[in-house]
């Protein structure tokens, strides 16, 4: 499926100035509400993410540069575009989903590198395989592993990193000038920071399964209520990664026209909505963090 002909798609633009507005609402409100106004800033960073994975999948423009331009100041803070991109389309080779090597969005470790871990720690990443878990500590998780892992890249001089994080420091100086100028604290935006990243792992929670099929590894939620916007109907996932260069406001409809045909190739791996996910797994383990079907010998060591 192509993508549309038309040179500006509307609705991404315009849900993206409403991100901004909603922003510079959310960290002006800190004097006087300073609960809705982390609220409010938490759900525009996550909105902001969520148009940020559209924009690396070439939205609403044809022009990469432009795209890039649209969502440069980095609110996101420690997620520089560039290696969101990299990594995002690296995982988008569905043939290496959920592999612990080869998926740099996986969850999932080599037995091997399993067997090797402290209980305490074992423990621990169990119950970040719980929704709960991964809501309340998964950002801590997710936070400390993409730094280090960054941050051995860097020292190694891997292409683009340092360049992609010079570039993220330049799109924070406009984020921290504003912050200043409408004295919204560091503290209050780290906890908006965590609770937007908290956000997003509900969605990233149950993307992926272990599968031998490898188009039976994707899942489909069926929401249609607040949580799919925030997610730009990227609760459709198998309908995304089938048809990635299709805009997010355009998957509902592509899913209906043929809903049977992904039930099928996702073998049934269907959600009502984000309330069942809430009801199965807030406190249960989906799966184990050990990839049950991983066979690959490749060396536990480059994964550490």
């Amino acid at each position: 499926m192509k993508k549309d002909d038309a040179t500006v798609e509307w609705p991404t633009l315009l849900l993206l100035m409403a991100t901004y507005i909603g922003f510079a609402v959310g960290t002006t409100l800190w004097d006087r509400w300073p609960v809705v106004s982390i609220v409010l800033t938490a759900w525009c960073i996550a909105q902001f993410s969520s148009l940020q994975h559209e924009a690396l999948h070439g939205h609403p423009f044809r022009n990469d540069l432009l795209n890039e331009a649209l969502v440069f100041p980095a609110l996101a803070v420690v997620m520089p575009y560039r290696r969101f991109k990299q990594t995002h389309l690296q995982h988008h080779f569905d043939p290496a989903l959920t592999d612990p090597y080869d998926d740099p969005e996986t969850q999932y470790l080599d037995p091997t590198v399993w067997k090797t871990l402290s209980w305490p720690i074992q423990k621990l990443l169990m119950w970040n395989n719980t929704l709960f878990g991964r809501i309340v500590i998964g950002p801590a998780i997710g936070m400390a592993h993409w730094i280090f892992g960054e941050a051995r890249l860097a020292i190694k001089n891997a292409p683009g990193v340092r360049n992609a994080w010079a570039l993220n420091f330049a799109g924070l100086v406009p984020v921290m000038l504003w912050l200043s100028w409408v004295r919204f604290p560091l503290l209050a935006y780290a906890a908006a920071l965590y609770l937007a990243m908290a956000l997003l792992r509900i969605r990233t929670f149950l993307e992926h399964r272990a599968h031998e099929v490898v188009r039976a590894r994707t899942v489909i939620v069926e929401d249609r209520g607040p949580l799919a916007l925030l997610f730009l109907n990227n609760n459709l996932h198998a309908v995304h990664h089938m048809h990635p260069q299709v805009a997010w406001y355009r998957l509902p409809s592509l899913y209906r026209q043929r809903k049977d045909r992904f039930c099928q190739r996702t073998d049934h791996y269907i959600y009502a909505s984000y309330a069942e996910v809430f009801r199965r797994y807030l406190f249960v383990e989906k799966e184990p963090v050990s990839h049950p079907l991983y066979a690959d010998e490749k060396p536990a060591a480059s994964q550490l």
